[in-house]
């Protein structure tokens, strides 16, 4: 089913609305125990004289599961980034949604006004959000038509006003690997870009054999492209941006995008919470062949295991 978001909005129009539809987003039909790994006929825990309760006495519609085997209750949100949230399910359901279908990104002060959530929730939540984008640990490596280039992110100190005054340097090095087989995207933050840092991202992510390389004349580059199967290059320098198949084009699309939406929509990100961001973007373009309806299934289905907390986000900040 398609969905847009007044479609959700009647789908849901309650709490244990929003339960039922993440339990089908998430199990289908054989809700799972999130502390022994279960899969069986568990027990939905009907609420005693019909209406539930929290420990506080104030009323609820979460739905309960017991499971069978270890007899422990649950509910679809225990072990994923919804745990131990305060803020409506259904409330969840809606940002995901818009944080999925739009291109630039949803700012966390737009969600705080047209949700009512505190400034300090708003931005927790698309964090958690964020976790639940990234990529899956065991991706495996890509492999075919890699393009790679990198760009900064930020602005650079010289182009300061002058009563600003000495703050910390807002421009960050970035790396993108694209694979023009299969439209995946994968971005990280480098402290700097040199053969050393390339090479540990080309030997994390990519699978050699099999594949080429395509950059521009970039130096570092020349050496890691002989360990391909082929190393096509463009030069940039002599304005030559597709050469015998080659280019670099689509990643600097993305970049286009990425900086536009980051500079528009969010306005300045720092250092320590960048790779949430660069996980985001990453989400949205490797899955921009999919419906909106189905990006955001993809991504609750993703959203087990990513638990994130706001002591751990925040430290060092």
């Amino acid at each position: 089913m398609e969905f847009s978001l007044p479609k959700l909005m009647d789908r849901i129009p309650d709490e244990a609305a929003a339960y039922a539809f993440l339990e089908d987003l998430r199990w289908g039909d054989q809700p799972v125990c999130p502390h022994c790994g279960s899969i069986a006929k568990h027990y939905f825990l009907n609420p005693k004289d019909g209406d539930r309760k929290t420990r506080t006495g104030a009323a609820t519609q979460r739905r309960v599961w017991k499971c069978k085997d270890c007899r422990k209750q649950f509910t679809v949100l225990v072990g994923t980034i919804f745990q131990g949230t305060k803020i409506p399910v259904r409330t969840w359901i809606f940002v995901i949604f818009e944080m999925c279908s739009s291109k630039n990104g949803v700012a966390a002060r737009e969600i705080e006004r047209k949700y009512d959530l505190t400034a300090k929730t708003a931005w927790f939540m698309a964090h958690r959000i964020r976790e639940a984008m990234k990529r899956e640990p065991m991706a495996g490596l890509m492999k075919g038509r890699i393009l790679a280039d990198e760009s900064w992110v930020g602005g650079s100190a010289k182009n300061r006003h002058k009563d600003v005054g000495n703050v910390p340097e807002l421009r960050f090095p970035i790396v993108s690997l694209l694979n023009r087989d299969t439209g995946e995207v994968r971005t990280q933050v480098v402290p700097n870009v040199d053969s050393k840092n390339l090479r540990k991202i080309l030997d994390e992510n990519v699978d050699r054999d099999g594949s080429e390389l395509h950059t521009d004349e970039f130096r570092p580059y020349i050496a890691l492209g002989r360990e391909f199967d082929a190393h096509k290059t463009v030069n940039h320098g002599a304005k030559q941006y597709v050469s015998k198949g080659a280019t670099t084009n689509h990643v600097e699309g993305y970049f286009g995008q990425l900086k536009r939406s980051l500079d528009g929509t969010h306005h300045r990100v720092s250092l320590m919470h960048l790779d949430r961001y660069l996980a985001e973007f990453d989400y949205r373009y490797t899955t921009r062949k999919l419906s909106d309806s189905a990006r955001m299934v993809k991504l609750i289905e993703q959203t087990g295991g990513r638990r994130l907390t706001y002591r751990p986000l925040t430290e060092g900040a």
